[in-house]
Parts: C-alpha cells; sequence; structure tokens
C-alpha cells in the first residue's frame, strides 16, 4: 500500500477518529486506526466496541491496501509532520514508512484483518435535519444526562418523535432537560442515544448550513455528519416518563435576565466547594429575588430585579444544578415556573416551549 494525503486534511481526521480509539483494551488492533486506500480516497476507521466512526479522505493512490497504525503514535507523528503532504508506504510485514518533507518514520503497524467490523444497519429509515438544529438540541439537553450506573438508560438521552415533533431528553434523578422542535419527518419512533456518542456527535457538528442524517435500527445509530460516519450501540431499557415528571401547577413566576440570574449565583456560590456544600437560598418577593449562600468560610448575599407574578416564597437549590440550567438555556431571558418551597422548579424560554428544564430543590433549614 503507498499513498500521499494532504496533512491538513489526515491531522483533521486523525484527532477526530482518536476519541472513538479504545485507551484500555485487551484487543491491540482496538488500540489504533484502521486504514484502506482504494482509487482516490482514504478510509480511515476508529472503533472502541461501544462507538465506532469512520471518515474518508482524498489521496493520491499508488498501490491499494489497508493497515492499523497505533493511533496515540500516529496522530502525533501526523500532527508534527513538516510538510504540507504526507506520504505513507506500506511493506508485506506491515511496516510503515511515513515521509512528510526531509521528516521519515518507520513504525511496525498490524494486520488489518485483526480489526473488528462495524456493526451493520440495514433497517433503519433515515431522519435528516439541519446540523445547527441538532446541535442545539444535544448541546441543551446532554448537561443532564446521569453519570451513575444506578439506572443504565438514563445514561444517554432519549429521542422521541411524535406527530412532527422531536423531544430530545436527558434526566440524572436530580434534573430533567427537554428540548422540543418540529421536524420533516413522518413516523413516530423514539431511542436512547448513549451520552458518550451524543458528546461525540456533538462535535462533528457544524454551526453552519448542511444537514446530518440520523439512521436508527432495533439495536444501533448512525449518524452522517459531512465526511463522517459515527456507529453506535443504543441503550435498552424503559425510560422515565418525562411528560408526566414535568410539574403543571405554577404558583409563581418569575421573569428574569438570564445572564444577571448566572452571575448572582455565581457570586454566592464562592463560598461553596467540593468540601464545603451549601445550597443557594432564593427568595422571591415583589419585583425582586434575593440570594444567599452559607458556609463555615462566611456569608453571602446578592439581589436582582425580576418580573414575577403569584406567591412569594423561599427556595434552595444546588449551585451548580441550577447553574447548568440557566446556562443551558441560551436565551436573553427565561420563565422560573415554581409551585412552592419544595417543589420542582421550571426553567422555560420567555415565549413558547422549545425547552424545559427541570431542577429539584433542596430542603433547606428554617434558619441560616
Amino acid at each position: 500500500m503507498k499513498f500521499t494525503v494532504e496533512k491538513r486534511l489526515l491531522n483533521e481526521a486523525v484527532t477526530n477518529l482518536q476519541r472513538a480509539v479504545s485507551s484500555k483494551t485487551s484487543i491491540p488492533a482496538l488500540e489504533g486506526i484502521l486504514i484502506r486506500s482504494e482509487e482516490n480516497r482514504l478510509i480511515l476507521t476508529a472503533y472502541d466496541l461501544e462507538i465506532g466512526m469512520q471518515t474518508e479522505l482524498p489521496a493520491i493512490i499508488s498501490a491499494p491496501g489497508a493497515i492499523i497504525l497505533t493511533a496515540k503514535l500516529f496522530a502525533e507523528i501526523v500532527r508534527r509532520s513538516p510538510d504540507e503532504d504526507i506520504t505513507i508506504d506500506v511493506d508485506d510485514r506491515n511496516t510503515a514508512t511515513i515521509t512528510s518533507g526531509v521528516s521519515c518514520f518507520t513504525i511496525i503497524g498490524m494486520d488489518s484483518a485483526e480489526f473488528p467490523e462495524l456493526p451493520k444497519i440495514t433497517d433503519a429509515d433515515t431522519i435528516k435535519m439541519p446540523q445547527e438544529l441538532l446541535k442545539s438540541m444535544i448541546r441543551q439537553t446532554l448537561f443532564a444526562v446521569a453519570d451513575s450506573t444506578a439506572k443504565p438508560i438514563h445514561q444517554g438521552s432519549l429521542f422521541k418523535i411524535e406527530s412532527g415533533n422531536l423531544d430530545v431528553v436527558s434526566v440524572d434523578g436530580y434534573r430533567l432537560a427537554l428540548r422540543r422542535e418540529a421536524i420533516n419527518y413522518a413516523n413516530n419512533t423514539e431511542f436512547v442515544v448513549p451520552g458518550k456518542t451524543l458528546s461525540e456527535v456533538l462535535k462533528l457538528l457544524k454551526d453552519s448550513e448542511g444537514e446530518v442524517e440520523i439512521c436508527p435500527s432495533r439495536r444501533h445509530i448512525l449518524f452522517r455528519i459531512d465526511n463522517y460516519t459515527v456507529i453506535s450501540a443504543l441503550l435498552e431499557g424503559e425510560f422515565l416518563d418525562y411528560k408526566s415528571a414535568l410539574p403543571k401547577d405554577k404558583k409563581t413566576e418569575v421573569t428574569v435576565s438570564t445572564r444577571t440570574m448566572i452571575e448572582s449565583v455565581e457570586r454566592v456560590s464562592l463560598l461553596i466547594t467540593d468540601r464545603l456544600k451549601s445550597p443557594v437560598r432564593c427568595v422571591i418577593g415583589e419585583d425582586t429575588v434575593k440570594l444567599f449562600c452559607t458556609t463555615t468560610m462566611g456569608r453571602a448575599t446578592d439581589q436582582i430585579s425580576a418580573e414575577i407574578s403569584g406567591d412569594q416564597l423561599e427556595i434552595g437549590f444546588n449551585n451548580k444544578y441550577l447553574l447548568d440550567a440557566l446556562r443551558a438555556a441560551e436565551t436573553d431571558e427565561v420563565r422560573l415556573q415554581l409551585g412552592g418551597p419544595i417543589s420542582p422548579m421550571l426553567v422555560l424560554p420567555k415565549e413558547g416551549d422549545a425547552f424545559s428544564f427541570l431542577v429539584l430543590p433542596v430542603r433547606l433549614r428554617s434558619e441560616m
């Protein structure tokens, strides 16, 4: 096998594919990237048995073939190559000579036959939507994916398509994030994509024009993003009934500047550390929200203006969960709907229901 490829393209591809390379495995091939050359293109594949990533690059092919190269070393060689082009020549013993300008490396590769085959997806419909839209929906819900393995199904986000609307939902037991948009897809379907997969998909999606194709089958899902393909197993199990989990009653509604609220919570949170835990206490009165925090380091108070209707109340929140929800809003103003001092709070856009973030309160002591 022998080919020449542009360094910039190869470096970008290898950097992206490295994230799907297994770091701890008893299968040496999974620590590498499979490189196949055919006609006028290179096909690069990485797979850690959970998520697989593949991309194609234009190249000058002198001789077709395939090899597995250790990802970490190969990525460093490519990144530090001095010339704009890189030539790789592989002999019959899987020894690869990598040349770029005056730089030359000879490294030992592995037989391509040792690389596991990616899952085949044949029974899937294709859902098409703008890359920018999917990126926004993942970004605004990924923060609420569960870290713990107590309920593995919640380590992913639910994609539920019903009556032309796509809901993306994440929940971790302390908060819930729901993002809803109308899409051009007639069928009803639902599936749960692992958070790790969505994190990698998010990095490949662009804010500019362009479509992404989503192909879910019974056990796997495939994303086509420009010249990249991402394949992942789906999570199985019973996802939370998120519609019934969202509170229906509201006794208090607060409309507030998102940035002002974030800055206020960040200020009073300066007294909170990993060792010194304390809730952020919010006292909602007439046109103001007062925030308090007390730890053994001291006491902080702050106050912001807001448009408030309904009952006055006092409620406490974990500062991280509250900040995550506010930061995910990505709007100038948000509506905070509350049903009482021990009821969950909903964070909503000022108008409409494009997103709903539920945050559970922290039970407060009677005196700070």
